[in-house]
């Protein structure tokens, strides 16, 4: 008997042909269509009683054991069908029951338990398959934020020891210093002492061997003087003690230097370096000065010292200005384009790109020196000169299709980053410029206005964590500008839409926005080296001069 299934349901088909069946042979136990029942009666001469499929009556099987016997009864003790010889054998007392009702049981008892697992079961069954496979979504999502967490608390820790052992190498360096200044001060005493006992024992010489009464009778004695030699430095060497407990803490000690680190959760580590950063922010930030430097507009601000910084704008020329607006020194380019960017190395000299001819120019002693020359197709954009002697510079592609930061020493190329681990930009496409500054961790903090976010990578170039301004609750969208890094590891960034400045701390969390002093239009951002920020107004002009920490 054929079946096939049509919207669901099972239908039988004639054993004939493929359409539904409508009748059935009780003698011959076939299913027929309607166009088929003829066909079957014309087969053959035997009898045949043909009634509707749902009248036929039930087939009896041939007896397994008997030959020609067929199965009439099922027996109760064994279920199985029997024949009337198989009672009088194997089967003899058990309890049998008539075939067409066991038959008739059965069908009812198939029909209860087929309705069930269709309305019943497999729904229960299909239920707790989407139920788990809920679970299995959720398990992957949790173990890729503890996977990610994870990375969080290597990063934290790596900043840790880094800052530790940053600490610990100028204690070193000053201890040293220190204690070779006393050793060497000390030394040179002794030396003008053994000269001074030199030039008396010759003096006394020549007196003796002249034999003069006077120079005899006018001699002062300096035995005295000699015999209390000066007091010899007790210089105590300091040790490095150490201890490690295996994955639960560091600790080390020089003189009175103490540092550990034990593993904590980052919740705990976080709120600690945020608390220690507020701490050093000041309630309200002070308004030093407002420098009226005659640029308009102001691009670009570099501090220089104390009291001085290199400004440009829409123009070939960069100007140095004090705090009073006086103009001590101008640079002026030969190119068509106006310099961009500006930065100002450790040893006070100025640097500014030249986007035309692909150039980073560095000025000594008042000539210009091209310093680097960019690949054919990129050219270079903002500026960073860092604490190694190196410079950051942002590049774009002529078509604008590509951004990336290049760390140069001299004209070698050190690194380059711009790709994730994954292989996709970290930098997002786009004309706007790409602003850079080196933290003193050693991280490189890019303002993205293209991405509209702060990102930042560790000095190998992985990405620690991107800044969305979204913390900050400012009214108009985050639109990142200029960037700094003061010498707490604070970052700065300039909100152009918002007016603002926002500051986080090295590890991107957000500490509090400085929105006050009538900051409109804030581009150029510099920190000298009494910490304050000098921040440029691109409209008017204006340099405002804040101090922000205690």
């Amino acid at each position: 008997m054929a079946t096939s299934t049509t919207q669901a349901q099972e239908v039988v088909t004639c054993d004939f042909c493929t359409k539904p069946t409508r009748k059935s042979c009780n003698n011959c136990q076939v299913s027929l269509c309607v166009e088929c029942v003829s066909k079957h009666v014309e087969l053959d001469s035997l009898p045949h009683d043909i009634v509707p499929f749902k009248g036929k009556k039930v087939a009896f099987s041939e007896c397994e054991f008997h030959p020609n016997q067929k199965s009439t009864l099922n027996c109760q003790h064994c279920d199985v069908p029997v024949c009337l010889k198989c009672i009088l054998g194997l089967h003899n007392g058990h309890k049998v029951k008539d075939m067409p009702n066991s038959f008739h049981e059965k069908e009812k008892e198939l029909e209860k338990e087929t309705k069930e697992i269709e309305s019943t079961v497999i729904p229960q069954y299909r239920k707790t398959n989407e139920e788990t496979k809920t679970k299995i979504i959720i398990t992957r999502a949790k173990f890729d934020e503890l996977e990610k967490e994870k990375e969080k608390h290597r990063q934290l820790w790596h900043d840790k020891v880094d800052t530790i052992f940053n600490t610990l190498g100028f204690l070193i360096k000053s201890m040293k210093e220190n204690h070779l200044t006393a050793l060497i001060s000390h030394q040179s005493k002794i030396n003008n002492c053994i000269q001074d006992m030199i030039q008396t024992v010759q003096q006394n010489k020549i007196i003796m061997k002249s034999r003069k009464v006077t120079e005899v009778t006018n001699y002062k004695s300096n035995l005295e003087e000699y015999r209390n030699m000066p007091i010899d430095i007790d210089v105590k060497l300091p040790s490095l003690k150490t201890n490690t407990v295996q994955g639960r803490e560091l600790s080390l000690e020089l003189g009175e230097y103490k540092a550990s680190l034990t593993q904590s959760t980052l919740s705990n580590l976080t709120e600690e370096v945020s608390y220690s950063s507020l701490q050093n922010l000041l309630d309200q930030v002070k308004l030093i000065t407002v420098i009226r430097t005659g640029v308009n507009p102001l691009y670009n601000v570099a501090c220089v010292g104390v009291d001085e910084a290199w400004v440009s704008g829409a123009e070939n020329t960069i100007r140095r200005i004090d705090m009073h607006g006086s103009e001590w020194d101008t640079v002026t380019t030969t190119r068509k384009t106006w310099p961009n960017s500006i930065t100002v190395t450790s040893q006070g000299e100025l640097v500014y790109r030249d986007s035309d001819d692909r150039t980073v120019n560095i000025v000594r002693h008042g000539k210009t020196e091209k310093l680097i020359t960019t690949p054919q197709g990129w050219h270079p954009d903002k500026l960073c000169c860092t604490k190694s002697g190196g410079i950051l510079v942002s590049m774009y592609t002529t078509d604008f299709s590509q951004n990336k930061i290049v760390h140069y020493r001299g004209q070698t190329l050190k690194q380059e980053i711009d790709r994730n681990e994954g292989g996709k930009p970290i930098y997002k496409r786009g004309k706007c410029s790409l602003r850079v500054v080196e933290n003193n961790n050693g991280d490189i903090c890019a303002s993205d206005c293209n991405a509209y976010t702060v990102v930042v990578v560790n000095k190998s170039g992985r990405v620690r964590f991107r800044y969305d301004g979204l913390p900050a609750k400012r009214k108009e969208s985050f639109d990142p500008r200029d960037i700094v890094a003061d010498s707490m590891s604070q970052i700065i960034v300039a909100d152009y839409n918002n007016a603002c400045l926002h500051i986080l701390n090295q590890n991107g969390q957000f500490l509090k926005c400085v929105d006050s002093c009538g900051l409109n239009n804030p581009l150029g951002l510099s920190v000298d080296s009494e910490g304050r920020l000098w921040i440029g107004l691109v409209h008017s002009g204006e340099v405002k001069v804040i101090q922000y920490m205690k």
